[in-house]
């Protein structure tokens, strides 16, 4: 065979036709490189662009915020006082609970006594105004509390319910014992009760005094009661 021959009968076998004969896949070719010309101007204006930066944060805690400075303020007075109104409430239980003269007539077997647990109104009283400064300390910590958490609606309830039940309480207990102090200064005619005063000056000064501190006390009370609806109401 001559060479002309074997030229002419030669053909070019493509390069997909020998990979699948030796049974292996055919390579893609390469993706074209992206055009860097378009991009040049995209990337040098997100280099000049003003970076965002994060907000800082301040060193107020949360709890400290300028909506709640209204509620704050209020549940500050309530636990002032709530302070103020125990002190009254104490002594005139201690005042009405040492209420005790006897006095001497003539000689000492013959004696007459003025005695607080004598008179079941200044018995009353007496329990009433311990009570009320019993519920004051134990309020303290719910008071407390509503000063952290301005939100706690039911705390500032709660708080509003006992202030009107202890509110009751009082009023009563120093309306009953002004009634016995008045009738041991000013006496009866109509029934024939003198007054005792006259004699068992200790005793009246006493019980005058811790009826006084007691309104004192009932007018707290009142404010306590007309916050705590204010801030009840707010809500």
């Amino acid at each position: 065979m001559s060479t002309s021959e074997s030229g002419a009968a030669a053909h070019v076998i493509p390069i997909d036709d020998v990979a699948h004969h030796h049974g292996k896949a055919p390579v893609d070719a390469p993706p074209p490189p992206p055009a860097t010309a378009a991009a040049v101007p995209a990337v040098a204006a997100a280099r000049d662009a003003p970076v965002a930066s994060a907000p800082r944060k301040t060193g107020r805690l949360p709890f400290f915020r300028r909506a709640d400075r209204g509620s704050r303020c209020v549940a500050l007075i309530d636990f002032l006082l709530r302070i103020a109104a125990f002190g009254p409430t104490l002594a005139a239980a201690i005042a009405t609970a040492t209420a005790d003269e006897t006095l001497s007539v003539f000689t000492e077997y013959f004696q007459f006594r003025a005695r607080f647990d004598e008179f079941p109104a200044l018995v009353f009283f007496m329990v009433a105004n311990a009570v009320a400064a019993g519920y004051l300390v134990l309020s303290l910590p719910f008071s407390v509390a509503v000063f952290l958490r301005p939100h706690a609606i039911g705390l500032r309830l709660l708080l509003l319910v006992c202030d009107v039940i202890v509110f009751g309480l009082l009023a009563a207990a120093a309306a009953a014992a002004a009634a016995i102090v008045d009738l041991a200064h000013s006496g009866n005619l109509r029934a024939n009760w003198v007054p005792i005063c006259m004699q068992f000056h200790g005793f009246c000064q006493r019980t005058s005094g811790s009826v006084v501190a007691s309104f004192l006390a009932v007018l707290v009370f009142m404010l306590l009661i007309i916050l705590g609806a204010f801030a009840v109401r707010k809500r």
